[in-house]
């Protein structure tokens, strides 16, 4: 099978990560690039409800793609054409016109209080259609009717940042927006009067006061799942942490392991691919031709120099 790697947030757009580029160190990408040969890139922008690793992590699956419609719960479960989304639990930081948004993985959120949050919730649910499942502490699974259709936008496109730009109505189903909406709002109200917001506040700790709606949808027909790619995780969580330094690190370690034993395939002449996605764009290159004609052009482009990798991140 081919080896495929595909990175997401290899480049992000914050300044402070675009700065960083020209001093990365990454030898094995530069001499990986010019082996391959990039297919027809995914083009977007920083407003798209799905970011382009998850389109891209989509289409490599054989799902489907379509920004802010990819129905990752249903796919899965052991019921996908039974409609599905995720709740996760959230605080949402008001400011003087903006509402941003804190992804529970940083409020340190327990399963005891996590519980006690969706007891008193999942009733509430279930007398729209919608059944609810505890799954973790900052996650719980939605099922019914409702979620069908439903164009959500991705919660690594709001984590710690402001939701305007993606509370999206969904054209194929607006009575289930209009619904989500109102259960957005009787989780706030109901989360605040509950014991467990006291009981943080009083512990120093940030109050759960919301959940975001993702990954909804049905799968139907269900089609059969390709391989899924290799997915390191490293650049993502420093990236949703605004650790940029962190970022810089997990990169040049990347560039040590996985793009080395990438380079290293190509060179034995096995098919690879290399996804690099940023927040607008996902780029892919794939095994070259091993023809007369494509050795020359590699041998061209290496007399001539290739492209500073830090211009192929800038272009994600």
């Amino acid at each position: 099978m081919p080896h495929h790697l595909l990175i997401p947030f290899a480049a992000a757009s914050a300044p402070e990560c675009q700065a960083l580029l020209p001093s990365l160190a990454l030898p094995h990408l530069k001499a990986l690039l010019p082996l391959l040969r990039e297919q027809p890139a995914d083009r977007g922008d920083d407003h798209s409800l799905s970011p382009p690793h998850e389109r891209a992590l989509a289409r490599a699956l054989g799902l489907p793609a379509t920004d802010g419609l990819t129905p990752w719960a249903a796919a899965q479960s052991d019921t996908p054409t039974q409609p599905q989304a995720w709740f996760s639990l959230c605080h949402y930081q008001v400011g003087m016109e903006q509402v941003s948004l804190l992804p529970g993985a940083q409020l340190g959120l327990d399963a005891a209080d996590s519980r006690a949050l969706f007891d008193a919730f999942a009733p509430l649910c279930l007398e729209d259609g919608i059944t609810l499942r505890w799954d973790s502490p900052t996650e719980w699974h939605a099922s019914g009717e409702p979620l069908r259709g439903i164009a959500s936008g991705s919660l690594d496109r709001v984590s710690g940042r402001m939701v305007d730009i993606w509370l999206a109505e969904s054209p194929a189903n607006p009575t289930g927006s209009r619904l989500l909406k109102r259960l957005q709002s009787e989780a706030q109200m109901l989360f605040y009067t509950h014991p467990v917001h006291d009981a943080r506040t009083g512990r120093g700790l940030l109050p759960v006061n919301g959940f975001w709606v993702h990954g909804a949808g049905a799968l139907d027909p269900v089609p059969d799942l390709a391989e899924a790619p290799a997915m390191p995780d490293a650049l993502r969580q420093a990236a949703l942490r605004n650790d940029w330094a962190a970022w810089k690190t997990a990169w040049e370690a990347l560039d040590a392991g996985e793009i080395a034993a990438l380079l290293d395939a190509a060179r034995r002449g096995e098919p690879v691919t290399l996804t690099l996605c940023g927040e607008r764009h996902a780029r892919t290159w794939t095994t070259a031709p091993a023809g007369a004609f494509a050795r020359l052009g590699r041998t061209i482009k290496h007399l001539f120099g290739t492209a500073p990798v830090a211009g192929t991140l800038k272009d994600l």
